[in-house]
């Protein structure tokens, strides 16, 4: 029954869905209509709000940026490479492969979810060769779906950024340690039980027939062969420098030494201490400033979509917030809330205003201001508040394809190839935990 939900599910968004960056402009062009109706006497004010805010997260978008752009480096580490291939042997049957894929990709999106964007998109291909059988389309999908997992990571932009000295919510909220929020029991209990059960669910959607199976992109032989003719000449003095193994490690060191040092004079996570952490790690591990720079020009192609993109959607925010519609919303959902059902209501606010604004930070910065005071009038602690926000984000993650772009630019596969897929994991993330939320936080 299952796969024959897939199946109808993949082949209507393979006919109807239009690219990622079609979508974030008619989403805009929509938001931008609404508002208007809500705005009649004075539609210029949108305009403005629009033009003013598509460039207001420029220092949050260079911060995700670095997120994904560093993890991905470190996951193309030579000795990290070759022991995914290795782990990728392991599986003997498509539906092994699946739940295999599903487990690496989730831990990885535990670790940082940049690195699991590459994590997942290298294991799934590699898996793929070894498993003709298996759909690659849902093996993508499995490297995909634990996106909606990261909230209770170390990288979960809403927790490191409430635990941000001086964040913009300090003097409400003060500052919240992650012991209240990625390390809460709930937050564990949650990780764990969609842990367990989503790999399930994507083994039962497997399909029986009409597998694709994975093509290997074609590479340019021309390339190859001009960059091992220029291997073969001897290295100038510039190309020693930029290929000598002690620059990278040495400057790696240095951002160790940093990071270890901030611990111990007791600060918490946070964004800028992660993406040192893996930045300080992928230069130390690539050791040549020249690989190191190679990596992380490689990485940039890949989410080159994501950049396009970050500014259309902080002017949606922007839109939402100066129209009044993303307080309306909120605004309702708070209204019919009770302490016991506040965080309900406010994980399904933040999956419907994830759809318009898929950016934990620019959508924290819409709903936080306004639930925060709610839910503390109520007597709910602001680090659950926070939390049902992030889990609200990351569940929807899974039907907006704005941070699916990186993997599926790895891969060679559109949206469409998933998608189908991707909402059927979106119900049953839903459900449970809707469920969850309600006893845990």
């Amino acid at each position: 029954m299952l796969v024959k939900i897939a199946d109808i599910f993949s082949k209507v968004v393979r006919r109807y869905l239009p690219d990622a960056f079609v979508i974030a402009i008619l989403m805009t062009l929509f938001v931008f209509i609404i508002a208007i109706l809500m705005n009649l006497s004075d539609p210029m004010t949108i305009f403005k709000a629009w033009g003013d805010g598509f460039w207001k997260y420029l220092a949050f978008t260079m911060q995700m940026v670095l997120v994904l752009m560093t993890g991905m480096v470190l996951a193309s580490v030579p000795f990290i490479n070759k022991a995914l291939q290795k782990v990728a042997s392991i599986p003997k049957t498509p539906t092994q492969a699946y739940v295999m894929t599903f487990i690496i990709s989730a831990i990885s999106y535990y670790i940082n979810w940049g690195l699991a964007v590459v994590v997942g998109a290298i294991f799934a291909k590699e898996v793929a060769k070894r498993n003709e059988k298996a759909h690659f389309p849902l093996l993508v999908a499995s490297a995909y779906s634990p996106t909606a997992l990261y909230a209770a990571g170390l990288s979960s932009s809403i927790g490191l950024t409430i635990a941000t000295p001086d964040h913009f919510l300090a003097k409400i909220m003060g500052v919240v340690p992650t012991s209240e929020t990625i390390f809460h029991p709930g937050t564990i209990i949650i990780f764990l039980a969609l842990f367990i059960t989503m790999p399930i669910v994507i083994a039962f959607m497997a399909p029986k027939t009409n597998i694709i199976s994975y093509k290997p992109l074609q590479k340019n032989t021309v390339a190859t062969t001009e960059t091992a003719a220029t291997i073969e000449q001897p290295l100038t003095p510039a190309e020693k420098l930029e290929m000598n193994p002690w620059l990278g490690t040495i400057m790696g060191a240095c951002g160790f030494v940093y990071v270890v040092y901030k611990f111990f004079e007791g600060l918490d996570l946070n964004l800028d201490i992660i993406n040192l952490t893996f930045l300080s790690a992928g230069l130390f591990f690539h050791r040549s400033l020249g690989r190191f720079a190679a990596a992380f020009k490689e990485a940039a192609t890949s989410i080159s979509s994501i950049i396009l993109q970050f500014p259309f959607y902080a002017g949606i925010i922007a839109i939402l917030t100066s129209s009044g519609m993303g307080e309306a919303i909120i605004n309702w959902m708070s209204s019919v809330a009770s302490k016991d059902t506040f965080t309900i209501f406010t994980y399904w606010t933040a999956g419907l205003v994830n759809l318009f604004a898929p950016s934990g930070g620019g959508q924290w910065a819409l709903q936080g201001p306004l639930q925060i005071p709610a839910g503390m009038q109520l007597g709910v602690e602001p680090g659950k508040i926070a939390m049902a926000v992030a889990w609200g984000d990351a569940w929807t993650n899974l039907i907006q394809p704005f941070w699916a772009l990186p993997i599926l630019g790895v891969v060679g596969l559109s949206i469409r190839d998933i998608m189908g897929y991707c909402v059927l994991l979106s119900i049953w993330v839903g459900v449970v935990t809707s469920i969850l939320i309600m006893f845990v936080y």
